[in-house]
C-alpha cells in the first residue's frame, strides 16, 4: 500500500480510562441529551441553537467563548437550548487546509492525531466542568465518535459524507440525536434517503465488530444551501423550501420530522454577516404555516469571538482560521433577538 504505518492508537476504552468524567457529568448529559430530544419530538417548544465556531482551532479561545455563551443560555433558557458546535474535525472541499483539532491540536505545529484525539477529549471535559454544556461536533470519521460518546450531546453528518453508506449506518446505530445535512447537490431526494437510512436498523461492520443497529429515531434534516453546476452558492432556506422539505417529511412518515437551518455555508454563500437576516427570515417563516412552525426546530450559526476568519497564520484571538464567523457582540444579540422572535 502507497501509506506509511506511523503507529497503533489506544482503542477508545483506553482514552477513556485515561481521561474519564464522573457519575455526575453522565448523568447531565444524559439529561441534557434528553432535552434536545424532547425539541426534536415536539415534547418541547424550546428552539435549538446550535451554535459556535466553524473550528475549535484553540482550546482557550473555545472555552472563553463557551463562558461568555453560558451566560447568554442562563438568560433565554426557557426558549432556547444552546447546543455549543465544537467541532475539531473539518472536511475540505478539495483535501488541503486545516483539517480541524483532530489533525493538528496546535495549528501552527505538524500534525499529530493521537494528540488530537486527546485534546478534544480533554477539551470537551473541561466545557463540561466549566460550563455545563454538552457539545456538537461533526461526525467526519465514523470510527472515531467512540473516543468522544460518552461527552458529546448531539452529531452532525456533513454535506460531503451523507451519501456515504457508512456513516448513514453509523447514524442509525448513535444514541444521541443526528443532523443530515443535505448534500452539496442539494438534492432534498438524498436528504431523505439519508434520514430513512439513519432510522433503521442495520448490520454492519463497525470498529472491526460485527454490529446490528438499532435505528436512530431522532436522525433529522439539516438544510445548508447547495452548489449548482456553475458551482455557485444557492440556498434553500426560504419559505418554498422549508414547505417542500415538510412535504417530503410527511410522505416518507419518518419519526419526529424535524428540521434545522444552517444559516451560513452555502446559504449564506459564506457571507457570515447575511446569517443574521437568514435567521429572522425563518423564524418568520414558522408563522406563516403550521406544518413549518412545527417541524423547524432550530438554527444552525457560526459564531465566534472576533468576526471574520485569519489566515491559519494568522495572530488575532478568537478569530477563525476557517470559514468566517459572526463576532461575539453580534451573537449576543443575535441570540436574544431569537428568544424575542420564538
Amino acid at each position: 500500500m502507497n501509506m506509511e504505518f506511523k503507529r497503533k492508537l489506544p482503542i477508545p476504552q483506553k482514552i477513556k480510562e485515561m481521561f474519564p468524567i464522573s457519575h455526575e457529568y453522565e448523568e447531565k448529559r444524559e439529561n441534557f441529551e434528553k432535552e434536545i430530544k424532547d425539541i426534536l419530538d415536539g415534547s418541547s417548544d424550546r428552539f435549538i441553537l446550535l451554535i459556535g465556531p466553524c473550528s475549535a482551532d484553540n482550546e482557550e479561545a473555545v472555552l472563553d467563548y463557551l463562558i461568555r455563551l453560558r451566560k447568554v443560555q442562563d438568560k433565554v433558557k426557557d426558549r432556547i437550548c444552546i447546543i455549543p458546535r465544537v467541532y475539531t474535525n473539518k472536511p475540505r472541499t478539495n483535501g488541503t487546509g486545516y483539517k480541524g483539532m483532530l489533525h493538528q491540536p496546535d495549528p501552527h505545529m505538524n500534525e499529530d492525531m493521537l494528540k488530537g484525539i486527546i485534546t478534544i477529549r480533554e477539551t470537551y471535559i473541561r466545557a463540561m466542568k466549566e460550563t455545563e454544556f454538552f457539545c456538537a461536533d461533526e461526525i467526519l470519521y465514523p470510527e472515531n465518535y467512540r473516543y468522544l460518546s460518552d461527552v458529546l450531546s448531539y452529531v452532525a453528518v456533513g454535506a460531503r459524507s451523507v451519501e456515504n453508506q457508512f456513516h448513514r449506518l453509523t447514524a442509525s446505530g448513535l444514541d444521541v440525536p443526528v443532523g443530515m445535512k443535505n448534500p452539496t447537490s442539494g438534492d432534498f431526494s438524498v436528504l431523505m434517503n439519508s434520514m430513512i437510512a439513519a432510522q433503521n436498523s442495520h448490520t454492519f461492520i463497525y470498529r472491526n465488530w460485527e454490529v446490528v443497529s438499532q435505528g436512530n429515531p431522532y436522525a433529522h434534516a439539516i438544510l445548508r444551501g447547495y452548489m449548482n453546476k456553475r458551482g455557485q452558492s444557492m440556498p434553500n432556506y426560504h419559505y418554498e423550501d422549508l414547505r417542500t422539505v415538510c412535504d417530503m417529511y410527511m410522505r416518507a412518515d419518518l419519526a419526529n420530522p424535524a428540521i434545522i437551518v444552517d444559516a451560513n455555508h452555502a446559504n449564506s454563500g459564506k457571507q457570515y454577516l447575511e446569517q443574521i437576516r437568514i435567521s429572522k427570515e425563518v423564524i418568520r417563516s414558522k408563522s406563516f404555516s403550521q406544518d413549518i412552525d412545527k417541524m423547524v426546530k432550530g438554527l444552525m450559526i457560526e459564531s465566534y469571538i472576533e468576526d471574520g476568519c485569519q489566515p491559519i497564520n494568522g495572530s488575532v484571538y478568537g478569530q477563525s482560521i476557517t470559514d468566517p464567523c459572526l463576532g461575539w457582540e453580534k451573537t449576543e444579540r443575535l441570540i436574544y433577538d431569537i428568544a424575542e422572535l420564538v
